[in-house]
């Protein structure tokens, strides 16, 4: 809809945000989210500098809704809102933000730079049980806990500091395939760090308040955790997936499900882009209550 409201929740780089402008051809409005300084810095060049199209809101989107009101967007008139879930490429690339295995860094892992624990936090600073949580539920690490005694001792000798640090632990409880394992162990202490999943759930619930019937939500996913959530939501209104009824019993559904299933990245996207050989697409259309 060339006039429509549109949010991009994960400004990034601003590919998604470019693409969007462009379909709206000078009319209608973007709102693009992003809670990262150097994602800020991306809007000082074309085309969203000076843009009266284009609008930055340097904030987390789990506030998608105080920040759209602060802007006079009011609730129910969003025509779409897309989210690409995870890391940027430019993160992962950036090596003094120790989001990678490939660099030797600070293990820092925040999204936002300004605020909250670090990866060497949670390291330094959670007990065994609360560092098998974290790398069993948010990384799938198979012995996660070896891994959390391991890191408690380790950490008793001396602190972790830098990537390099995380690097030596995991090579002393490898298991399975090493740069797999390396993956699964950084993803869940960055989803651990950033709220990954509390945020993603603060963001589907405001999203559908600020929604218009008929405006449409799609969400990119890269972890089992996430992609679930999204699919109960759109199917149920929540994530844990639990069906709910009105007054005279009847099922609310909150969505009409655009895509009945996920779409996944073609062999040629994944040639081209190996980071995206995970991704999901989820796509609902809100209902009229």
């Amino acid at each position: 809809m060339p006039g429509g409201i549109y949010v991009d929740a994960t400004f990034g780089g601003g590919g998604h945000s470019r693409l969007i402008l462009e379909k709206l051809g000078g009319k209608g409005h973007l709102y693009a989210f992003d809670q990262d300084e150097d994602a800020k810095r991306n809007t000082e060049q074309q085309p969203f500098s000076a843009n009266p199209s284009f609008t930055f809101v340097h904030s987390n989107f789990r506030h998608l809704k105080r920040q759209l009101r602060a802007e006079v967007v009011r609730p129910g008139t969003v025509n779409g809102i897309l989210a690409d879930l995870g890391v940027s490429s430019y993160q992962f690339d950036t090596p003094e933000r120790g989001f990678s295995y490939r660099f030797e860094a600070a293990l820092d892992m925040r999204m936002n730079t300004q605020d909250g624990q670090t990866a060497a936090d949670v390291l330094n600073e959670y007990d065994a049980d609360e560092l098998q949580r974290v790398f069993s539920e948010l990384g799938e690490v198979r012995n996660s806990k070896t891994l959390a005694q391991a890191a408690v001792r380790l950490r008793e000798q001396k602190p972790f500091r830098t990537t390099g640090d995380l690097l030596e632990l995991c090579g002393k409880n490898l298991m399975g395939e090493r740069m797999r394992y390396l993956s699964q162990v950084f993803q869940a202490l960055r989803m651990e760090v950033n709220d990954e999943l509390g945020a993603l759930e603060d963001l589907l619930k405001e999203a559908y308040e600020m929604l218009a019937p008929g405006g449409r939500l799609a969400i990119i996913t890269f972890h089992s955790l996430e992609d679930r959530m999204v699919k109960h939501f759109l199917k149920t209104g929540n994530v844990a997936g639990e069906q709910e009824k009105d007054f005279y019993g009847n099922i609310t559904r909150p969505f009409e499900l655009v895509t009945k299933k996920p779409i996944e990245p073609s062999d040629e996207e994944i040639s081209q882009n190996p980071r995206a050989r995970s991704a999901k697409l989820r796509v609902g259309q809100k209902l009229e209550n």
